[in-house]
């Protein structure tokens, strides 16, 4: 699991391991870790011997630890130049070492020896706010100029990008990896910081006996995920592996009750009972769908309820939603019938409830605008769970998954473009209630089902174009690549 951790937390942790080495000590392991991504990035287009590195630094710790990487790459044979953005104010101790080693200063961007291999960010830190300074865009530009294929590696974190919320705020840098030292920095994996931050590489500089539990943030992995799956024994029958109902569909979008029950049976559902408009179109795809006509609370025994995709805002709708809302078992909640909610039902529920908003739901629950929430995509996802006292599953380039217990927020990390189609929420919404419906927690539930729905994607893609069918054709591929690790 991918453990991530505030700035606060992180300088908390290393000033309390910095009294237990001797000095300059963390800042020699981050600076060994990354010489070698930097040396593993050069090898693969040539080699470390003869190689031009251009060191980009700024006057805090992350210019000294390019300073020191520098200087490890200079005994390795590359000519090693370095543009300090702040002159008077550059690592002192990194700097000495530098030079030592044969590396140079550059006098500016026109002194820099030609195009360069590689080129290392160390402008700025976790602890920068507010995007690049107008000196270090210019200088950026400057050394980037018809030099689109030089690769850049970000120190720690890309410059320019907010470290606790993922939030960009004016420019920063474009990496195409970044090696950070210790643990995950939020920003490192919720956009639009994470756009920034390319191949991510973690070194582990001896923090991890101070970091404390639990993290601010957590992405699952496959063996994660596989301890989570919930797979049926030889005595499991339909309802211990979960019925789940799904209230969706509309006469004008009867296509999304179909894909909402497709995600519930391909999700494993026992069984899938439907409720509502579409039920014709159900049948005609998946004949094994138990259909009632309602209201929900008469259609038989479930585990776990799906409303909304497609749902409209008819009468019909409403009472369906007051129905399924009154029942006392987990209800996940999706696109249409977001907007029937009221807050003071949800948090007076007696069983758990999920909502999955897109950005643009999410700017409605909350009043805000839409790009508020894309900007700063953590907090929303917080405030939405706090407000509602619910599990919170924000879809977008990277899906969140919050409570509203102090427990971390998740992030899905196999989401793809592909998945921005439309009917693809749907089969998400009727994934992740299958699992509620198997008994998953909540949280577990939403985490899951958003990490199968991204590989189903990539399995249904094969790297191309795809419709939400294709994703839900898609599932059982991909429960099969988590079970197989």
């Amino acid at each position: 699991m991918r453990r991530a951790y505030s700035v606060e937390t992180v300088r908390a942790a290393e000033a309390a391991l910095m009294k237990r080495v001797p000095e300059g000590a963390l800042m020699q392991r981050a600076a060994a870790g990354l010489a070698a991504a930097c040396g593993d990035l050069l090898r693969r287009t040539g080699r470390v011997y003869g190689s031009r590195v251009l060191l980009l630094v700024g006057s805090g710790d992350n210019g000294g630890d390019a300073l020191y990487a520098g200087a490890r790459l200079a005994r390795r044979g590359a000519g090693v130049r370095a543009l300090l953005l702040s002159p008077d104010r550059a690592h002192a101790g990194g700097l000495a070492a530098l030079l030592a080693a044969g590396g140079q200063v550059a006098d500016g961007p026109d002194d820099i020896g030609g195009a360069p291999d590689l080129v290392v960010d160390g402008i700025t830190g976790i602890g920068g706010r507010g995007g690049l300074r107008d000196d270090a865009v210019a200088l950026l530009r400057a050394v980037l100029r018809d030099r689109d294929r030089t690769p850049v590696v970000a120190v720690d974190l890309p410059s320019g990008v907010e470290a606790d919320s993922g939030e960009v705020h004016g420019e920063a840098v474009h990496a195409d990896a970044t090696v950070t030292f210790g643990t995950y920095k939020p920003g490192l994996l919720i956009d639009p910081a994470a756009e920034h931050a390319g191949a991510l590489r973690l070194v582990d500089i001896g923090l991890g006996p101070e970091l404390p539990e639990p993290p601010d943030l957590e992405a699952l992995q496959y063996a994660d995920v596989a301890a989570l799956l919930p797979v049926p024994g030889a005595g499991s029958d339909k309802y211990s592996r979960g019925v789940v109902g799904v209230v969706a569909g509309s006469e004008r979008y009867p296509g999304a009750a179909v894909l909402a029950v497709a995600g519930a049976l391909r999700g494993g559902a026992g069984a899938v009972r439907y409720v509502g408009p579409g039920a014709d179109a159900v049948i005609a795809r998946f004949p094994e769908t138990l259909v009632h006509a309602g209201p929900p609370s008469k259609a038989g025994r479930v585990q776990a309820w799906v409303l909304g995709p497609g749902l409209g805002d008819g009468r019909w709708a409403e009472e369906a939603a007051a129905d399924v809302l009154a029942a006392d078992v987990p209800v996940l909640v999706d696109a249409d019938g977001l907007r029937l909610l009221e807050p003071d039902t949800v948090r007076t529920r007696t069983a758990a409830t999920v909502l999955t908003p897109h950005a643009g739901e999410a700017a409605a629950l909350l009043g805000v605008a839409r790009e508020e929430v894309e900007a700063g995509r953590l907090a929303a996802v917080r405030e939405l769970a706090a407000r509602y006292r619910a599990t919170v599953l924000l879809k977008g380039s990277t899906t969140l998954v919050a409570e509203a217990r102090d427990t971390p927020v998740r992030v899905n990390p196999t989401g793809t473009g592909w998945l921005a189609t439309a009917g693809s929420g749907d089969v998400l919404s009727g994934l992740t209630g299958s699992l509620l419906a198997a008994g998953l927690a909540p949280r577990d539930a939403a985490s899951v089902g958003a990490y199968l729905h991204g590989l189903a994607a990539r399995h249904g893609s094969d790297g191309g174009p795809l419709s939400a069918q294709d994703v839900a054709d898609g599932i059982p591929a991909a429960w099969r690549d988590v079970r197989a690790g």
